[in-house]
């Protein structure tokens, strides 16, 4: 797997090492001496995990750590911290700084090389969300990338798949201050209760008393409801080759018996807030593809939505020989409504008007704002007859009940005409079916409005 690792170390027999060792296992190397050269290089995009020593002059690894993942535009970067110190503290003050992994010199080599690959293939699941949200910022709205690295972390539902009672206990109530922790000891009920609890992260015991803890954690990423799923490991001191092998398939992170209480909240919430990250990021995503098929007034579907949707209705209804319907619908006398009472009136019935036909079509229905007060519903399946007596049944719901305006303060009485049409066996494209129920909308409004009028099959 090729990716762009920085190297941030001031000492140049440090750097080579990591350099020689990196470049044997074909990944590209990035160089920098201090602090200020490595936040530089991070901004511009220039790598993909950064290696990142403590020990440096004036700005030291943990204000490095702090700084980029507290960036918008380098949060998402998997940061390791390799250095000699190696006390319980400095491991946790590099974890509180946001770091994805701390190893301590002289490094293993296994190790190292497993957590880089691991850490390139989480990073290229949130690249390609970046770079589609970045296309999205001129949408305006609040910055998505300053939003999903604001998270705190905190309030997660967590689940814990352990049966030793100590050890439940105790990571249980490290993690209950700031988060929902839902303990279950057998991993197959918790396997069944993934999918359905809402979960952001799961840790899993390796050694679970007759199960393989490993093989659960597989099972979790392989579903697809659980793929995005964050997953800790926690193992013994002598399961490295364990830990490797779940890091290898794609398991986030992991804890080593002993577990430091710091540690554990720190792990969880570094994990958290990634998985956040990406959460965010996509619904910023859906979002903007809503926007762009999505009629800002009414809350119906556009016309781009329309072409896209109805020409695969229109081609399955052909192949199937199957029931197409076209119902072109129109508001009467709607420029009096503007005219009279103003276009914020006009507005408010609109987007009435939009309502109260969502309510009569089916989820398989194409429902789109055709342009001006029309409104085009296709509705696959449908013969001629059926598509009259849905089109009658519209017509009378908008007739029979007044249309608020004024914010409710007045009530207008609205009608509507509607020209319907169906497939034709000689027909080439959907345009000739909607040609023809504007053809019949037009008789529609010249034989007096408020009516229903439909071309013959």
């Amino acid at each position: 797997m090729s990716a762009r690792v920085l190297i941030v170390d001031d000492l140049y027999p440090n750097v080579r090492l990591l350099e020689t060792k990196l470049s044997l296992e074909y990944f590209d190397v990035v160089v920098a001496m201090n602090g200020p050269d490595a936040l530089a290089i991070c901004e511009r995009g220039a790598c993909d995990v950064v290696l990142l020593d403590v020990m440096m002059p004036g700005m030291d690894g943990f204000e490095v750590c702090r700084r980029l993942k507290s960036n918008p535009v380098t949060a998402h970067l998997p940061v390791v911290i390799v250095t000699a110190l190696d006390q319980p503290a400095d491991r946790l003050r590099g974890l509180d700084a946001g770091a994805d992994d701390f190893l301590t010199k002289p490094i293993d080599d296994t190790a190292l090389m497993t957590r880089v690959r691991s850490l390139v293939r989480l990073k290229a699941v949130s690249d390609e969300l970046r770079s589609r949200v970045l296309a999205t910022r001129d949408i305006g709205g609040p910055d998505p990338l300053a939003l999903a690295t604001a998270d705190s972390g905190d309030g997660a539902r967590i689940l814990l798949v352990e049966d030793r009672p100590g050890a439940i206990d105790r990571i249980a109530t490290a993690l209950g201050e700031r988060h929902q922790v839902t303990v279950e000891t057998d991993p197959h009920r918790a396997l069944v209760m993934a999918p359905e609890g809402g979960f952001e992260l799961a840790l899993v015991s390796l050694d679970l008393e007759g199960f393989d803890g490993l093989r659960l954690c597989s099972q979790l990423r392989s579903l697809e409801r659980t793929r995005s799923l964050s997953l800790i490991m926690i193992g013994e001191m002598h399961e490295k080759a364990r830990v490797t092998r779940g890091l290898e398939f794609g398991v986030n992170d992991y804890l080593l018996r002993p577990i430091d209480r710091n540690e554990l909240i720190a792990r969880v919430r570094t994990q958290v807030r990634r998985r956040r990250f990406c959460e965010t990021l996509r619904g910023v995503l859906q979002a903007s593809m809503e926007m762009a098929i999505t009629d800002d007034l009414t809350g119906l579907h556009n016309r781009r939505y329309l072409d896209r949707q109805i020409g695969t209705a229109f081609g399955e209804a052909t192949h199937h020989q199957k029931g197409l319907a076209c119902l072109l619908l129109d508001i009467d006398r709607f420029k009096s409504i503007n005219d009279t009472y103003g276009h914020e009136a006009g507005d408010e019935v609109l987007r009435a008007f939009a309502e109260r036909i969502r309510q009569q079509v089916r989820p398989i229905d194409i429902l789109a704002r055709y342009g001006g007060e029309e409104i085009v519903i296709v509705v696959p399946g449908a013969d001629l007859p059926e598509a009259r007596a849905i089109a009658e049944r519209i017509r009378e719901r908008i007739e029979v009940t007044p249309f608020g305006i004024m914010g409710g303060a007045q009530d207008i009485s609205v009608t509507v005409s509607v020209g319907v049409s169906v497939r034709r066996p000689t027909d080439t494209s959907p345009a000739d079916v909607i040609k023809r129920a504007d053809a019949a909308l037009y008789r529609a409004k010249s034989f007096g409005r408020n009516r229903v009028e439909a071309t013959a099959a």
